[in-house]
């Protein structure tokens, strides 16, 4: 899918919520984004509208270049939906429970391999839910079985507050 919005856009819809979580007017947890912008624009050139897009609480930018309205998304984060965004005329799943899509994402897949269907299944996750047990299963699994789905790991350098690379 070709977004029409631009690295800026995705900045400033994260900066927007992030100004509201600081003013107290959103009273349930956040996860913003803060880089990966250029990549996930990339990705997301890839992905077509009947894909399926599984990721977990850190998933603003997915549901804005999905084809959510900023509107709508923003309203969901007032409400405290921010780490549990679901969306299912978009085909797009979040969960607050690090691995929890991963399992799901890859049923999904199994599912479309099974029934024949041409759409793929778009699992996002963290650079330290890679490192897990769950992601591990679920992949080799999906490779051993050549099922329809993309396990994108984003990568922003941090493992809730320490830097990834030191503590891989």
């Amino acid at each position: 899918m070709k977004s029409l919005l631009s690295k800026q856009d995705l900045i400033e819809f994260e900066e927007d919520i992030a100004s509201a979580f600081n003013s107290g007017l959103i009273k349930a947890p956040i996860h913003l984004y803060n880089g990966n912008e250029e990549q996930m624009l990339k990705v997301f050139e890839k992905i077509n509208e009947e894909d399926w897009i599984f990721c977990s609480w850190r998933s603003h930018y997915q549901c804005l270049l999905k084809g959510v309205s900023k509107e709508t998304l923003k309203k969901d984060i007032m409400d405290g939906k921010s780490i549990t965004l679901c969306y299912p005329e978009f085909n797009i799943y979040s969960s607050a429970i690090v691995t929890g899509n991963i399992p799901i994402a890859t049923g999904v897949a199994f599912d479309i391999k099974r029934r024949g269907g041409d759409n793929n299944v778009w699992c996002f996750v963290g650079d330290m839910t890679s490192e897990t047990g769950t992601f591990y299963e679920n992949h080799k699994f999906a490779v051993n079985h050549n099922l329809p789905i993309t396990y994108v790991v984003e990568d922003n350098g941090k493992s809730v507050c320490s830097d990834t690379l030191s503590i891989w």
